[in-house]
């Protein structure tokens, strides 16, 4: 018996020493990502998730293997669970875990860990709370039914909705299942998922560094770098990451054992290199940037919006605490609007166009006068598919900004469908702010 017992024990050591080994001479813990659900597949639901999780992963250094979308087919979820689990250390699901006859991931998953189902009390009580207290709606034989986990599973409460998230080993691998609906999945990964991986895996994050470009592309950017490049060291790695006339470039230092003075050095150079075009050395948004002068120099700002549609003030209020220094918009889209609200007189629309310097200086100044801001910031144009003309074609952009000292404006020519004119336009109008705040 102590022979046996001790044969055991000596089994357990090398078998723990083996895995710590491994980890210590790869320095690498890998992830799969696998989404469930037809409307993925289809494309009436865009993945957000799988890029939220990959970014979170990455800032604690853990590598993206793959990325798998699934349909809510009994065959294609297992296969991949089977197929991911051979190759990843950590595989993270989302989706499938509703009240519906559709979402069989939960009974999938109790058949795949070989346990069977009971209702976790937490998530009963959470249920029950929520259809009785805060949703004040009656509760179905259905939405009990969520409480129910696989009894060899560590359940994961749901803290922003009903059905619960479920963790399991195997084979050495981490499973973890969570809810599809991005708010409650963020929730589970941010409270449970990132501080467990965090405790189990002896992982260095990779240290990165960031800057944002604007008002040159990402093929001139390359060229531009082809030195820079050519003399990095084999493990510091640069990103180009483009997104509507912004291009992010990001140095990573794969190596867990660099000193941060290595990338700080090649990140001075890259910065140095692209002094021209950089707009902050920082991982930001260009709203974040904005919004940092405004509140700064405690000025405010007020947007009209013709041809964007509020976009751009979208984009301002995402920002928790945009109120300290965003005053509002008009969106006047008519040129009824663009008269009565900002006082543009009809004889400049006459005259000029209603996509035209003329008209967004008058737009920029009556938005400016109307809510007092120190900046007035105003977009016309033409956004497609029709409208256009041989001297305003669609894609002509014109913008106005004015403040107390000057009223000023510049045009934009864009070529892409209606969407990304918009888009465009936002983005190009508050880098016109952005170089011209002083």
């Amino acid at each position: 018996m102590r022979i046996n017992q001790y044969c055991n024990f000596a089994a357990r050591i090398l078998t723990l020493s083996y895995t710590h080994w491994k980890m210590d001479v790869n320095n690498k813990i890998n992830a799969t990502i696998i989404t469930i659900g037809d409307e993925l597949l289809i494309g009436q639901t865009i993945d957000t998730n799988s890029a939220w999780i990959a970014s979170q992963l990455n800032k604690i250094g853990i590598t993206i293997l793959r990325r798998v979308a699934v349909g809510d087919e009994w065959n294609a979820i297992w296969t991949a669970l089977e197929e991911e689990g051979k190759q990843a250390d950590i595989i993270l699901i989302t989706g499938g875990l509703g009240p519906t006859s559709d979402d069989i991931t939960k009974p999938l998953l109790c058949k795949f860990f070989g346990g069977k189902l009971i209702k976790d009390q937490g998530a009963l009580d959470n249920v029950i709370e929520i259809f009785t207290k805060k949703l004040n709606r009656p509760l179905l034989e259905r939405n009990l039914k969520q409480a129910e986990v696989p009894d060899n599973c560590i359940v994961i409460q749901n803290k922003r909705g009903t059905a619960p998230g479920m963790m399991f080993e195997k084979n050495n691998v981490i499973y973890v299942s969570m809810p599809g609906v991005p708010h409650e999945m963020k929730g589970m990964m941010e409270d449970d998922v990132i501080p467990h991986l965090l405790k189990k895996y002896s992982i260095s994050p990779v240290q990165h560094r960031t800057l944002l470009t604007a008002g040159i592309g990402e093929s001139f950017l390359a060229e531009k770098l082809v030195k820079f490049e050519s003399e990095l060291p084999e493990h510091i790695k640069l990103a180009y990451l483009p997104n509507y006339g912004m291009v992010r470039l990001r140095l990573s230092d794969l190596d867990a054992n660099s000193k941060p003075q290595i990338i700080e050095e090649w990140f001075e150079k890259l910065k140095s290199d692209v002094e021209e075009f950089m707009v902050v050395d920082e991982d930001l948004s260009l709203q974040q940037v904005i919004a940092r002068k405004l509140l700064a120099s405690n000025q405010t700002l007020s947007i009209a919006e013709s041809c964007t549609g509020g976009y751009i003030s979208h984009l301002i209020t995402q920002m928790a605490g945009s109120s300290q220094f965003f005053l509002g918009s008009v969106v006047s889209y008519a040129n009824e609007m663009k008269k009565d609200a900002l006082n543009v007189p009809k004889e400049v629309i006459q005259q000029h166009g209603v996509v035209s310097k003329e008209t967004v200086e008058k737009m920029a100044e009556g938005v400016r006068k109307l809510s007092k801001a120190d900046f007035g910031l105003a977009t016309s144009g033409i956004m497609g598919p029709g409208g256009g003309t041989d001297q305003k074609p669609v894609g002509f952009v014109c913008v106005g900004l004015s403040t107390k000292e000057k009223t000023i404006s510049t045009t934009f020519q864009f070529r892409f469908d209606r969407k990304r004119n918009i888009e465009l336009t936002a983005i190009n109008a508050l880098d016109y702010l952005r170089k011209n705040m002083g």
